[in-house]
């Protein structure tokens, strides 16, 4: 029997998602490369909020705080976007945003396992199998990739990148037990108010290089980061992540390596190798694998 429209309009939601976060590595190398990252984030923070003001009063009058969430909500938000974005602008400092792309494959099968613990989700063998086909060929797919001249020190890169990873599992899991009390839409406007609060005393450190002209394209780049990926992606992320199992949603993460690479292909020249079209596949068909059994499982329940 066909899955549910709802099913379907979930997965499409979740890969929406996956292509926005996709092209924020994009934006990000351009903006990066006209103004300081901290001037960066907080101009995406202030642009989302400004773009999530017109909702409050409509959540004033339906969202209906629960006492005791205060500490769950800000714990979410300290992990994304207020730890996450701190570690990913000074990641991409130091490595492509291929390779970055590439390291939140990880980020599944991290969600999986913590969901498995704090959620009470289950893991079989299948999805275990298809989280790690998935991220073999998101690694596969950096690894086929030439080096470029804008990372500087990829190791310490990727490895912000990862502590980034552990940030968004925190996210992940904190939003899937809000999601029950709450919007996504109004999480997400949580996330980018508290992500605003965060960011905006580090425009007053002596190391921070605040702009002293706007210049157009990085400018167009912060206000895409501000509308269409904190804004788009992480409401269409968590609306789908109100509608299907943690460790579901999370699969849906290792098709961003993919996606990044080929916006890099569109946007800033960069080609596919044989490899490269091979990882691709092999990410997909790990994502087929871990989705299967949930599938099968909707289909019997329907019935």
């Amino acid at each position: 029997m066909p899955q549910p429209p709802a099913a379907w309009l979930s997965y499409a939601s979740l890969t929406a998602a996956a292509i926005l976060w996709a092209s924020s590595f994009i934006a990000l190398k351009v903006a990066f490369r006209a103004y300081d990252p901290m001037v960066v984030i907080f101009g995406r923070m202030a642009v989302a909020c400004a773009c999530f003001v017109w909702f409050v009063p409509r959540f004033r009058s339906t969202v209906h705080y629960r006492r005791g969430d205060g500490r769950r909500i800000l714990a979410m938000a300290f992990c994304e976007p207020c730890l996450y974005f701190l570690l990913e602008a000074r990641a991409l400092t130091y490595t492509s945003a291929s390779q970055a792309g590439m390291i939140t494959a990880l980020l599944p099968l991290m969600v999986a396992v913590c969901a498995r613990m704090f959620l009470n989700e289950s893991l079989t063998p299948r999805t275990v199998v298809g989280f790690a086909l998935a991220i073999v060929g998101a690694g596969w797919l950096s690894a086929a990739g030439a080096p470029t001249a804008e990372a500087p020190r990829p190791i310490l890169g990727n490895f912000l990148e990862f502590l980034a990873m552990v940030c968004a599992t925190g996210y992940i899991i904190n939003m899937k037990h809000l999601t029950y009390r709450y919007p996504s839409f109004f999480l997400t406007a949580v996330q980018a108010f508290i992500g605003a609060l965060f960011f905006l005393p580090f425009l007053g450190l002596s190391g921070t290089r605040l702009p002293v002209q706007l210049e157009p394209l990085a400018t167009a780049a912060v206000v895409y980061l501000g509308a269409a990926v904190t804004l788009g992606a992480y409401g269409l992320y968590n609306f789908g992540v109100s509608r299907v199992p943690a460790s579901q949603a999370g699969a849906f993460i290792n098709l961003i390596p993919v996606f990044t690479v080929a916006l890099g292909w569109v946007f800033l020249g960069e080609r596919f190798t044989g490899g490269q079209y091979l990882a691709s596949l092999l990410v997909f068909a790990g994502l087929a694998i871990s989705q299967s059994r949930a599938r099968k499982h909707r289909r019997r329940g329907v019935s």
